[in-house]
Order: structure tokens, then sequence, then C-alpha cells
């Protein structure tokens, strides 16, 4: 009885385990490729990619950042200018005043494209000059690297110098275009009731003729017009409009668009009144 007993236990105990070597076998061959495929790994993770770079010209402004060799560096009206080669474009970008180095590397940020900028400290044109609140050293960005005395860090902080915002100079733009304003048809509105009503006019649309007396192209991606109809006293006779139309000092322009009050966009755009993307119909 006892020996039929024990073989019981160890035929049991040979068959379970067969069951498992079996269970082993399906789960191992399970876990293979079929026969001709590369063995099964996990996926390899995305390559980085480098952002995009900017280039001499003003619509193709970077989204991130720009690293290169500084190939000439210069000071005027509390900026540090510089040019700057990655190997493959060239750009020149300006920054509160910081200590800079021919042949060192600097890693400029995403900046404001100022076309055909003429400084005249320097007493130079730039075809574009990108204006920043910091520029960082070596591969560093800017938010990493010490920040120039009295100087913003944040490149979004950086105000412009004169000369480079668009609010500037209208008045002297018209003076030198010899702009006069005789015989401008009124439309909707007036310059001089525009700034007169603003309290209610914020979020509406209006649509009001004026001459050009200044015109900006490529600002932030838009193009910034300035226009004037001799109504309107010193500081509220002058409507800038920001548009995807081209115009040129001297042109009688119909402009409809919403007023928007208040508006920052940032690096010392500010408005009280502004007509965003309106639409400039040279006549």
């Amino acid at each position: 009885m006892k020996q039929v007993v024990l073989k019981t236990f160890a035929a049991v105990v040979l068959v379970t385990g067969l069951v498992a070597c079996k269970s082993k076998v399906q789960e191992t061959t399970q876990q293979q490729p079929p026969a001709g495929h590369p063995p099964m790994t996990a996926p390899a993770p995305a390559p980085v990619t480098s952002a995009p770079m900017m280039t001499d010209t003003a619509s193709q402004a970077p989204t991130k950042y720009f690293s290169g060799k500084v190939l000439e560096t210069m000071d005027a009206g509390g900026y540090t200018y510089v040019h700057v080669d990655n190997g493959t474009s060239k750009i020149w970008a300006a920054a509160p005043q910081f200590e800079a180095k021919v042949g060192e590397k600097v890693t400029v940020p995403e900046g404001m494209p100022m076309k055909d900028y003429e400084s005249k400290s320097l007493n130079r044109k730039f075809d574009v000059v990108y204006f920043v609140g910091a520029i960082g050293k070596g591969d560093q960005p800017p938010a990493m690297a010490s920040a120039p005395a009295g100087g913003p860090m944040n490149p979004g902080d950086v105000q412009m110098p004169e000369g480079a915002h668009p609010k500037l100079d209208a008045a002297q733009s018209a003076k030198d275009a010899k702009v006069t304003f005789t015989g401008i048809k009124k439309a909707d509105k007036t310059v001089g009731d525009i700034f007169a009503g603003q309290a209610s006019l914020g979020g509406k649309e209006v649509t009001v003729r004026g001459k050009v007396v200044k015109f900006s192209a490529q600002i932030m991606g838009k193009n910034w017009v300035h226009i004037q109809d001799g109504t309107g006293q010193t500081g509220s006779n002058d409507l800038t409009v920001t548009t995807a139309d081209a115009a040129k000092v001297g042109d009688t322009v119909l402009v409809s668009g919403k007023i928007t009050l208040k508006k920052d966009f940032g690096m010392g755009y500010k408005y009280d009144l502004i007509i965003e993307d309106g639409k400039v119909k040279v006549e």
C-alpha cells in the first residue's frame, strides 16, 4: 500500500513539473518575435531637435535661442550690439549693456526684429537688429546668465531704445514727408472723435480716414501704421493701427477695425488706445 502511495505521489509531481515546463516554454515562445523580425525592444526616445535659428530676414525670428561666436561688438545708448555667427547664419542682436568680447560664444533668446534700424549714436544702419532683454554667455540662455548692471533679466522686460519704437517719431516722420491734412473726408469717426470717446469705444468697430505719418514693417509679425487727420490735440491726434496691409507715409487711407484699450504687447509696447489687425485701404 505504501509503495502505491509513493508511486502516485511521484506521478503527480512529474505531471506538475511537465505542465510548469510547458507553460514556461509557451511564455518564452510568445515573447519572441516572429521569424525574420528584429528583436523587440523598448522604443527609442524621440531625438531632440534644435530650435529654429534667427536669420537676417526680419520675418524669420527664432522660436528659442541662437548661439554663436561674436564677430563684432559695440556699445551705444545703454545697449550692447553684437554680431553673432553660428556657422550657418549671422545676426545682429542688442541688449541692455553688458560685457562682450570678439571671439566668445553667446546665446541670444527670441527677440524683436527691427528692420532697417538706424542707430544715431553709432551713425550706422542695420538691415535687422533683434532687441532682447539679456544675452547669455557661452551656451547658457540669458535666464541663467548674469544680468547686466541695472538691466532686465527677462527678455520680455526689455525697453526699446529711442528710434526702435514704432510709437516714437511719428510727428517727425510727418514733418519730414511734408504731410498735410487738408481735404480729408470724414468717415465714421475722426481721430479726434476716437480719442475723445475712447471710454465707450473699447471692443467696437470704427472706420476712420486719415494720412499715414509713419509706417513700420514687420515688427512682431505685424505692420504698424500711424494715421492723423488734423483733428485732436497733441497726445490724442495720432492713431496706431496694426495690420497685414502696407502703406507709405503720405498715403490717404481708410482704416477699419476694433478699438482695443490698455493694450500691453510687452517689451515696452503699451497703448492706451490702438486698432489691432485692422484693414488699411490706400485711396
